[in-house]
């Protein structure tokens, strides 16, 4: 009954956060700190950190995995934890730079345009949809439901690692348009 009690008790949270966290996104993303009288500069140089973010994430969630199929629990949520942290970096620089920087136009041509929206557009649908996933997952970890966390880590594990690693792509597809 407790276990049940702990799930219970985030169930709100997960759905809050998933709910909030992609709007605040959405609208964050449309609202520049220069309309509010705020004279900052542009935050160019964080695109490469949040990008080099997202590929330690990626290392991090398979070296978590490798980590609990050798049964070393321990190091599987300490990499799950630094693995949600990166995540939370990730967000907050992104949201700086977009609040900071006008957006970058991708500027392909051709086959590599259809490919990099395609990419973009499933990163960012996926990235909304794994919020809870990750949220779902971590606290059935934390309620010790291990049989409940493990089937949903088989769907959260390989949409987490497409989010992160398709956030480098696209990256290294739009940093050639990055103004100077």
């Amino acid at each position: 009954m407790e276990q049940n009690s702990v799930e219970q008790k985030y169930n709100k949270w997960i759905v809050l956060l998933s709910i909030l966290i992609p709007v605040a996104v959405a609208i964050l993303f449309k609202v520049k700190l220069k309309d509010f009288g705020i004279e900052v500069a542009p935050l160019r140089f964080l695109p490469p950190i949040y990008a080099t973010i997202n590929g330690i994430t990626a290392v991090l969630l398979i070296w978590a995995v490798v980590a609990i199929k050798k049964g070393n629990r321990i190091l599987h949520e300490n990499l799950m934890k630094t693995a949600i942290g990166c995540s939370l970096a990730f967000l907050v620089m992104y949201i700086a730079y977009h609040m900071t920087t006008d957006s970058t136009s991708y500027g392909g041509e051709g086959v590599l345009r259809y490919v990099y929206f395609f990419i973009l557009l499933s990163h960012i649908l996926l990235s909304i949809a794994v919020i809870p996933l990750v949220l779902i997952t971590y606290v059935r970890a934390l309620a010790e439901r291990f049989d409940k966390h493990k089937k949903i880590a088989k769907i959260t594990f390989p949409i987490w690692l497409y989010v992160a690693v398709t956030g480098v792509i696209v990256y290294l597809m739009i940093a050639p348009y990055y103004a100077s």
